[in-house]
């Protein structure tokens, strides 16, 4: 594995050299080479890692072409694409692609996750077989880069690695399933953990890929890129996933119950700014409040937004109480519900979350009130005016969804204690 983390930030210059340099030295010659690389809803230096390719490669290869690992999100705009790869897309020598989750001739089956198999993966939750579908492009070419940030994950523990396949350009299958178990096992018990069987279902599912392929993990705190491993696809993983415990878990000796969490503008719905509570969830104190606050959010989910409209947002139990009534739901959709809503019991058919979540966007009241979380009009609060009160048990966390805060006592909340 090759590596770059000075203990400090690294420029830009300093990334593309090494990129070209670790590129150079990976058996890429003369190959049709597909980078698979994330959309525009994780930070990330994309332009400049694009534009290393494109010198590194380029003269090099025989094919060189980009996937955008969508998982479900919706396709870039040309325009938004333009701003995400930078000004040398598009490119007359590069094809760029964007995968398509729902369509069933861009997908292949490359095998089956055993129900035995599973049961022992999920540790008993989920003990059904799985199909292993990704998208076909995959098999396409001789050679794989998978590209990305690693960050604490509700679902998978630390993103990144062969996350960018599965949930990143698979099938609905794989996409459901991962989700529901990470559901099923609780967002404080898989956010920031290293290997979950969240995690090594990926893994496993990754195994039955033959394409030889190489992994680009980046690690980044704020917009600071901070280390940068490239080789063989787990090694670097987890060496990124070391540092980014390091720099994206912010401990703290108190729990809050006032949490202001603000939702970066790269969030344009809460389906991504969901993950404004999954990372401040557990240091908010039983009872407390959460307010996923982003004026500038007017939708739930343009791909989601309908099933979520019908189900609503509740506890993990109130699905699981109900499951017959609940199971034809597609299961990341349910997956979000239960994260967003955060832990909490249901008992003799009443629902108790632990703490409240508040939306403060552009989304209406009666739209809040109609998907179960609680409304405040955004006007109505003045960030500047609660900052600097943490004494006071009031948090505000600017720009979040990426950092993980964590009691320092290592408590994190359970069900089971409810």
């Amino acid at each position: 594995m090759l590596s770059f983390s000075p203990g400090r930030p690294i420029k830009t210059q300093e990334l593309q050299e090494k990129l070209q340099d670790f590129l150079s030295q990976a058996d890429l010659k003369g190959r049709r080479v597909l980078v698979i690389v994330p959309d525009d809803t994780r930070t990330l230096p994309m332009p400049a890692i694009y534009e290393a390719f494109l010198e590194a490669l380029l003269p090099q290869v025989k094919e060189l072409a980009f996937l955008v690992a969508l998982g479900t999100h919706p396709p870039l705009t040309e325009a938004q694409l333009i701003q995400h790869l930078g000004p040398r897309f598009p490119h007359p020598q590069v094809q760029v692609y964007q995968h398509a989750w729902q369509d069933p001739h861009a997908l292949v089956q490359v095998g089956k996750i055993s129900a035995e198999r599973m049961a022992e993966l999920s540790r008993g939750l989920l003990p059904l077989a799985v199909a292993v579908e990704i998208n076909r492009l995959v098999l396409a070419y001789e050679r794989i880069i998978l590209v990305g940030p690693v960050f604490p994950h509700e679902v998978v523990g630390f993103s990144g690695g062969h996350k960018y396949f599965f949930p990143g350009v698979s099938g609905p299958v794989m996409v459901n399933v991962s989700h529901w178990l990470g559901a099923l096992i609780t967002n404080p018990k898989v956010n920031g953990h290293k290997w979950t069987p969240v995690r090594e279902m990926i893994e496993e599912a990754a195994r039955m890929i033959p394409t030889p392929r190489y992994g680009l993990s980046l690690v980044l705190g704020g917009h600071d890129l901070f280390g940068v491993f490239f080789g063989e696809v787990v090694e670097a993983w987890e060496a990124a996933a070391d540092l980014s415990a390091q720099v994206n878990i912010v401990w703290t000796e108190r729990s809050y119950e006032f949490v202001l969490s603000m939702a970066p503008h790269m969030y344009r719905e809460l389906w991504l700014a969901g993950k404004c509570m999954y990372k401040l969830e557990p240091v908010v104190a039983n009872g407390g409040t959460l307010i996923i606050y982003g004026p500038h959010i007017r939708e739930i989910s343009p791909t989601h937004g309908e099933w979520l409209l019908r189900v609503g947002y509740h506890v993990r139990d109130f699905f699981l109480a109900q499951w017959e009534k609940y199971k034809h739901v597609p299961w990341a959709v349910l997956a979000h519900s239960t994260h967003v809503k955060g832990i909490g019991t249901f008992r003799e058919g009443v629902e108790r979350p632990r703490i409240q979540v508040v939306l403060a966007t552009g989304i209406p009241e009666e739209i809040c009130q109609r998907i179960n979380l609680g409304y405040r009009d955004p006007k109505s609060i003045d960030p500047e005016e609660l900052r600097g009160r943490e004494e006071e048990g009031i948090l505000v966390v600017p720009n979040a969804g990426e950092q993980l805060w964590r009691l320092a006592d290592g408590t994190v909340p359970d069900i089971d204690l409810l």
